[in-house]
């Protein structure tokens, strides 16, 4: 995932964001939250491709699934 996700404390503080740009993986899930869609949040962050976005949701997704399978059994 180094090449999708890093962090660097002199790009924001340490801020984990997408890989060559200063966009905060967190603006992905927080724009997600308040609907917006995908085509939006690129539209508004034009340094994030929409590969990595989706990426990042599915990495997201096959962790959760993980951590769930983890906890049923």
């Amino acid at each position: 995932m180094d090449d999708l996700i890093v962090s660097d404390p002199d790009i924001l503080g340490g801020t984990p964001v997408f890989k060559g740009t200063r966009v905060p993986l967190a603006i992905l899930f927080e724009n997600l939250k308040d609907n917006l869609t995908l085509a939006e949040i690129i539209k508004d962050y034009p340094t994030l491709s929409r590969d990595q976005a989706v990426r990042a949701l599915r990495e997201a997704q096959r962790y959760l699934v993980a951590a769930a399978r983890r906890v049923t059994r």
